[in-house]
């Protein structure tokens, strides 16, 4: 899934080669920031910041998307008035095989553990 800019609002995001794993690891460490890739590889497409039901203040959910945006999890992109948000699941694939799949099935695990 590519997300297009459609407007001259570019956020600035790291080129591939820039990603680095203890970057990406410490995004995915809080339980909050792990949950949005959890929603958004299960939508499989872009979500907008207001998709998510998230337990805090807009200023700490705009503070949790830019932290996974300027590690290269996720990339977002405006179209209109709404900022979309989608994975960046081919760049991180290409990068370090296997981790994100490892990652969010280990996620699934302890969700449904912790829910027992």
């Amino acid at each position: 899934m590519t997300l297009a800019p459609t407007g001259s609002r570019e956020l600035p995001h790291p080129d591939r080669v820039e990603i680095r794993l203890e970057g990406v690891l410490h995004a995915l460490a809080d339980p909050l920031r792990l949950r949005i890739v959890r929603e958004l590889a299960d939508d499989g497409g872009a979500l907008a910041c207001s998709d998510f039901e998230v337990p805090v203040a807009k200023s700490t959910t705009t503070h949790h998307f830019r932290v996974l945006r300027e590690s290269g999890v996720i990339r977002q992109v405006y179209q209109g008035t709404a900022k979309m948000n989608g994975l960046r699941r081919e760049d991180l694939d290409d990068l370090f095989p296997g981790l994100l799949d490892s990652l969010l099935a280990a996620a699934a695990r302890q969700a449904d553990r912790l829910r027992d």
